[in-house]
């Protein structure tokens, strides 16, 4: 359970940091995509790379950071 409320964590502050929170788009497929990013994040071996780049970035970001499994999903939330 800690490991998944870490990684829950970290997700939620990627998209804040990035502005991607407000993004996330809503229906069935939405709900898919989002079930499958947070599986990417539970399995992503970049735990402590990620919470660095989060504390490296206070003031927010244009992208995630660019080894994210969840790179390309949360850029094309920004992109909508």
């Amino acid at each position: 359970m800690d490991r998944l409320n870490e990684r829950a964590g970290l997700m939620g502050r990627m998209l804040d940091t990035i502005g991607a929170m407000e993004k996330i788009p809503t229906g069935i497929r939405s709900d898919a995509e989002l079930r499958s990013a947070a599986l990417r994040c539970i399995n992503c071996g970049n735990a402590e790379a990620c919470k660095k780049w989060l504390e490296a970035h206070p003031d927010g970001a244009q992208s995630p950071m660019k080894n994210c499994p969840n790179a390309e999903l949360f850029d094309s939330w920004l992109q909508d």
